[in-house]
C-alpha cells in the first residue's frame, strides 16, 4: 500500500457509517455545536506549544475543505490538469486565524460546509467516479468527498482528546 493510500484510508476509516453524504452533514453539525459553545478566550487555547489554537484548527478545516472542493469540481468537470498539493502549516501560518473573531470563523465554516453539500448534491452521480491527479496521486471525486468527512472526524477526535479534555469539557 502506498503512503497516499494509507493517508486516504486513515481518513476513510473514521467515517462512522456507509452514508458518507449524511456524515458530511453530521460532522459539520458536530463541529458547529462544539465551536458554538466556546468562548472567545477558549477558542484561543492550544493544547501544547507550537500547536494550533482551536481558532486555527477551525480555519484549517475551512481551508482544507476549500482545496478539496476545488479538486472535486475540477475532476467532476473533466479537468485533466494535475493539481498541486498544499502545505497545511504554511496555510495556517498565513491565516491569522487568531486575529479573527470566533464568530467570523464559525460563519465561514458553516458557509464552506454548505457549499460542499450543494456541490455534492448537484453533481451528476457519474461524476463521482471521475478521477484526476492531485498532489501527485490519482483520486476520485467521491474519495475526495469522503476525505472531507474523514478529515473533519479526525479533527473532531483531536478536539475532544487534546483540547476539550484540557479545558475540562470531557
Amino acid at each position: 500500500m502506498t503512503e497516499f493510500q494509507k493517508y486516504v484510508q486513515r481518513y476513510l476509516d473514521m467515517i462512522p457509517s456507509g452514508d458518507w453524504l449524511e456524515q458530511l452533514k453530521i460532522s459539520g453539525e458536530k463541529t458547529i455545536g462544539i465551536y458554538s459553545n466556546l468562548t472567545e478566550e477558549q477558542s484561543r487555547f492550544a493544547y501544547a506549544e507550537g500547536k494550533w489554537t482551536l481558532k486555527g484548527l477551525l480555519l484549517h478545516l475551512s481551508d482544507s475543505e476549500r482545496v478539496f472542493q476545488y479538486r472535486m469540481l475540477a475532476f467532476a468537470r473533466g479537468d485533466k490538469n494535475e493539481l498541486p498539493g498544499f502545505d497545511e502549516n504554511e496555510y495556517a501560518d498565513q491565516s491569522f486565524a487568531d486575529e479573527r473573531s470566533l464568530e467570523s470563523l464559525l460563519e465561514e465554516f458553516k458557509l464552506v460546509r454548505k457549499s460542499s453539500q450543494i456541490l455534492l448534491d448537484t453533481l451528476h452521480p457519474s461524476a463521482l467516479q471521475n478521477t484526476g491527479i492531485a498532489n501527485g496521486n490519482e483520486v476520485s471525486v467521491e474519495t475526495i468527498g469522503k476525505l472531507i468527512v474523514g478529515h473533519n472526524y479526525h479533527h473532531l477526535n483531536i478536539i475532544e482528546e487534546r483540547y476539550l479534555s484540557k479545558l475540562g469539557w470531557m
